[in-house]
């Protein structure tokens, strides 16, 4: 029997009742990566012998009586995340031959559940990239279109489950690293509430691996279902033992509604900065259409929406003034130059991506200032809506380009460039305030490539765009095997 694409769930429910083991899971995936990765190249650090060993373990535990909610079931893992005695590089060659002595939280955390770790999966050269490739690994394609990008930088995590690698995957988010890949390849991700899921141990090589509140950034789930989503945040989410485990206990509120009818969604396919490509726009409306059929409230603009140009330029700014905090000297004081020379009335993102990356501390608290005005301002529309519906990039997965240097790079949106960067305003939406989102498959593209599109969910109730996600999986489908 085929199981490589078997839902987590499903594969749980096997597992229970004896009808396959997980030796003969992982033996499964196993042979299908060595089969069909090398045009794909996904997992590019495999642990395979370590992956039959906890497989025999794990049946071995089930026999004895045990059960644990991932017991048994092939995952991969983001290569950033830290694996004791497999190298975590973030496809930096200076850094090929570290190999960290403990596992990440969230590795821990999967193999207390059981889960069996099959390897690590690629992402580009220090995560900063909206696709996957870098000198030590070389490029993950798409599996719907290998001329394509899966996305990044959780790029290879997605273009594994969507090739039927393992049922489940971690990965990170700080500019739609989970969301984006997830869109490219026809998967779903779930990007937490900045906070509620520990990221010690998701750290640079050779950095300490500590435990330290992040900015933006976020470790979430990703998987071929919305139920898996869940049943994989369920085993990531708590605070770190080391820091507000000491005396918090993680009680998430449920969704705030069980039936399509009830949910109250505001549908956004426009930007004032950026435009949406058609087949974006259709993925969105298709969404729309089927919450409008299942009865629930939809509307298509709110004077309660925090604004959505300030909101962009806010997320630029934090983000980019993070990106180039270990500069040397001498390059930032080029880019203080650069800065100086801009024009006042110069308001592009471009421009908002130079003043970021010169932020002083004193510019920093000001702007985060203004992101709490926007976090009440989200306060106040989730007390009349429960969540958004909206793209996460303007594009399906675009055709490679390796070009050096990012700054020339251009997304083409219907025929009509923009600066690469400027694709990350829709992801920066729930990231810039720290909210939940769940990336889900919304169809095809005219080329029959898959298309998604993010529900952005109230602060802390994560639960709820996972259950509309859910909702909307039963009423226009989801995960599709690539062609």
């Amino acid at each position: 029997m085929e199981w490589n694409f078997r839902t987590a769930e499903n594969l749980v429910a096997a597992l229970r009742a004896g009808e396959v083991t997980s030796a003969e899971l992982i033996d499964e995936a196993i042979a299908r990566i060595e089969r069909d990765d090398k045009g794909i190249n996904a997992v590019c650090v495999r642990d395979f012998d370590r992956a039959r060993a906890a497989a025999h373990g794990a049946d071995q535990a089930r026999a004895r009586g045990e059960d644990r909610p991932l017991l048994g079931l092939p995952v991969t893992v983001k290569e950033s995340f830290n694996i004791a005695g497999l190298p975590t590089t973030w496809g930096m060659p200076p850094y090929r031959d570290f190999v960290p002595a403990e596992d990440a939280v969230q590795v821990s955390r999967l193999k207390a559940a059981g889960a069996v770790v099959l390897g690590k999966t690629n992402v580009p050269l220090g995560l900063q990239d909206v696709q996957s490739f870098n000198e030590i690994y070389g490029t993950t394609n798409n599996p719907w279109d290998h001329g394509r990008t899966s996305g990044g930088s959780s790029g290879g995590s997605a273009a594994a489950l969507a090739a039927g690698f393992g049922a489940l995957s971690i990965g990170s988010d700080i500019a739609g690293s989970l969301r984006t890949p997830a869109h490219f390849c026809g998967v779903y991700a779930h990007k937490p509430t900045l906070g509620l899921a520990a990221p010690r141990g998701m750290v640079l090589p050779h950095a300490p691996a500590l435990p330290a509140d992040l900015d933006l950034a976020v470790v979430g789930p990703m998987a071929r279902t919305a139920r898996d989503l869940t049943l994989l945040l369920d085993v990531m989410a708590g605070p770190d033992p080391l820091t507000l485990g000491v005396a918090h206990d993680l009680a998430l509120p449920p969704a705030r509604h069980e039936r399509l009818r009830d949910f109250r969604v505001l549908v956004l396919d426009e930007h004032p900065l950026l435009a949406t490509g058609a087949a974006v726009r259709a993925g969105v409306n298709r969404v729309a259409d089927a919450l409008v059929d299942g009865g629930a409230r939809v509307e298509r603009r709110s004077p309660l929406l925090p604004g959505l140009t300030e909101a962009a330029v806010l997320y630029t700014q934090l983000l980019f003034s993070s990106s180039v905090a270990r500069f040397p000297v001498e390059a930032y004081e080029q880019l203080r130059t650069r800065a100086a020379g801009l024009s006042a009335d110069d308001q592009s993102l471009d421009a908002a991506r130079l003043r970021g990356m010169v932020f002083s501390h004193h510019d920093w608290i000001e702007a985060n200032s203004r992101r709490e005005l926007h976090r009440h301002g989200w306060r106040q529309f989730f007390a009349e809506f429960d969540a958004v519906v909206c793209p996460i990039t303007p594009t399906p997965a675009f055709p490679h380009d390796h070009n050096p240097d990012p700054r020339a790079r251009r997304i083409d949106i219907d025929g009509v460039e923009y600066p690469y960067f400027d694709q990350l305003v829709w992801a920066g939406l729930a990231t810039m305030p720290g909210l939940p989102a769940t990336a889900i498959p919304a169809g095809r593209s005219p080329e029959g490539l898959p298309v998604g599109v993010q529900l952005i969910g109230p602060m802390f109730e994560d639960r709820t765009p996972l259950q509309l996600a859910e909702l909307l999986e039963q009423k226009i489908g989801g995960f599709q095997v690539p062609k």
